[in-house]
């Protein structure tokens, strides 16, 4: 995907069905175009909040079989009706989109899990729809996996947030470590720090391992996808506990070798 958006995780990749990477890399390219808009340039907020009204405004014409007024909305309403995919859950996507304008700090974790429920679920929603295994079970899978991997990207990108003036720290979990905005501007990984990250890791790896038995459930080359994405997520957690959490110094990224590694693990199942 443009940009550094989901640059982790498999995307359309060679690992899925050949029938299946068109309508996925298009759920993805809403996504990413979306999340751009709140994100990427020096637009005003008010602007910003306008281009994701026009992408509500696209969903509803589908919704309503109107014609879309941007043109690859046309291959995008095809899937949805090919594939009956719910369109509630790209308002959801819009919804946590705009909240990234309008919202800069979390309060608590559950108030995080909020934002993270309509970041980035709705993608493992659409796509267990995709892939017609969205069954209640595997979607309470799926969404604990998307959680996860959003809180893992927030870790992993401590520092870039912190130059689009967002937090996304729990404020409780500052305190209670004594964690200040003045250290993360500072990039100070010292004191409490890593103590702080390692909390945050372990509870983003629990999450992540609740849903792990999604990669066994889904079968073929969807379950191979699965299990490296859990993989992924894993990798960036140690790599994160690797340097203290110091993400300011170490970003960790996922290299060649980690992707052999991955994809090894997945091949065997574990």
């Amino acid at each position: 995907m443009a940009v550094d958006h989901y640059e982790n995780f498999p995307v359309a990749s060679i690992l899925l069905p050949r029938r299946l990477r068109r309508p996925v890399a298009l759920i993805y390219r809403f996504a990413r175009e979306a999340d751009d808009f709140a994100d990427e340039g020096d637009a005003a907020d008010a602007e910003r909040l306008a281009q994701l009204a026009t992408f509500s405004r696209e969903l509803q014409g589908i919704a309503r079989d109107e014609p879309p007024g941007i043109p690859w909305f046309g291959d995008l309403a095809a899937i949805i009706r090919e594939y009956r995919l719910p369109i509630d859950a790209f308002h959801d996507l819009l919804s946590a989109f705009a909240q990234d304008v309008t919202t800069k700090r979390y309060a608590t974790y559950a108030d995080l899990l909020d934002y993270c429920h309509r970041s980035a679920d709705p993608v493992g929603r659409l796509l267990l729809v995709l892939y017609g295994a969205a069954t209640p079970k595997n979607i309470e899978y799926s969404n604990a996996i998307c959680s996860s991997l959003q809180l893992i990207n927030f870790w992993q990108d401590v520092a870039i947030d912190w130059r689009k003036d967002r937090v996304y720290f729990p404020q409780d979990d500052m305190q209670r470590y004594g964690i200040t905005e003045d250290q993360i501007a500072q990039g100070d990984a010292g004191g409490a720090w890593p103590r702080f990250m390692a909390f945050q890791v372990q509870r983003s790896r629990e999450l992540l391992y609740s849903g792990k038995p999604l990669g066994r459930i889904l079968k073929g080359r969807i379950g191979l996808e699965m299990r490296t994405i859990i993989a992924g997520g894993d990798r960036i957690l140690s790599k994160i506990t690797a340097v203290d959490g110091d993400v300011f110094r170490h970003r960790p990224v996922l290299t060649k070798p980690d992707w052999v590694l991955m994809l090894a693990k997945s091949l065997t199942g574990n």
